[in-house]
């Protein structure tokens, strides 16, 4: 490990955590120095990857640490607060997976630690850092649409995956599944209409096929109204195929249409496009790198 690097510590060493691992590794300047993972399993798949990094079963140990310069923590939903206030709370700067709370409490607790410690605080909203999904907001700030009115964001993918222990299925732990992944179409809408002003009232829609689970919302659906008058859309199954998703804006000039396909979330080979229509005839826009879930998060950790 270089000297003069920044030290990443990680915690959590599941699916997503292990592409956080890799993220870091490839960034140019960071060193991942420890790992604390959950389970037996999770554990020895660490040590096997990163042989270098110091392993830990009690993420306690590894924040506890006065060498690291910042924390990326992904653990299931219903673990962020517990595991994000200590490193908070030990002075250490983090960056949470996304949704940052289960709950509106948990959410204040944690800003008012960051705040407190100078800390700095950042959740996974990689979304934003997307060269298509970053490439249709520029567009909208340099007028291309004129005023924005009005905005679609929605997705069509296959079942989520269970989760360790199944986690993901289970509403205690999960929050809900609005939070699990809408979250980060909620908040390209809004990036999208920022010049609409704050929303100002919602409504949604839900339903779920799982006769035993109705808390489980297999399909969902939203409304969400801006003081401007503007409104955005959020759409979401998870009774479908693959993953697949659409962004529609139209404003007073113009609109955009961006699509992303891929066999999964994770894959490295999707294929996407932007198309513009100016009032006279629709272009393709170029997009000058991929775009997908797992380049935006190693453009997070950079």
């Amino acid at each position: 490990m270089s000297d003069g690097n920044v030290r990443a510590g990680l915690v959590g060493f599941g699916a997503w955590g292990q592409h956080h691992a890799n993220a870091i590794k490839v960034t140019e300047g960071v060193d991942l120095v420890a790992i604390a993972a959950r389970s037996d399993s999770s554990t020895a798949a660490a040590k096997e990857a990163y042989p270098d990094a110091d392993v830990y079963s009690d993420f306690n140990e590894l924040i506890a640490r006065d060498d690291l310069d910042f924390i990326d923590v992904a653990v299931p939903s219903h673990l962020h607060h517990a595991v994000a206030t200590a490193v908070l709370g030990s002075g250490k700067h983090l960056l949470l997976e996304k949704p940052m709370g289960v709950s509106l409490e948990e959410c204040d607790d944690m800003i008012r630690l960051a705040n407190d410690n100078k800390c700095l605080f950042a959740v996974g909203h990689e979304l934003r850092l997307s060269s298509m999904w970053g490439k249709a907001k520029s567009m909208i700030d340099e007028g291309f649409i004129g005023d924005p009115l009005y905005a679609l964001v929605e997705l069509s993918r296959n079942p989520y995956r269970q989760g360790a222990d199944g986690w993901r299925y289970d509403i205690d732990r999960v929050g809900s599944w609005i939070l699990e992944e809408p979250i980060h179409f909620f908040d390209l809408a809004r990036w999208y209409l920022e010049a609409a002003g704050q929303p100002e009232g919602i409504y949604a829609t839900a339903n779920s096929r799982q006769p035993d689970h109705p808390e489980l919302h297999d399909n969902f659906s939203a409304v969400m109204h801006f003081t401007d008058g503007a409104y955005a859309v959020v759409s979401q199954t998870l009774a479908a195929f693959e993953h697949h998703q659409t962004i529609k804006i139209t404003g007073t000039k113009g609109a955009l249409w961006a699509s992303w396909s891929g066999a999964m979330d994770r894959t490295r080979h999707p294929t996407f496009s932007l198309r513009a229509f100016n009032g006279g005839e629709v272009v393709n826009v170029s997009i000058d790198k991929p775009t997908g879930e797992l380049f935006e998060l190693e453009d997070q950790i950079a």
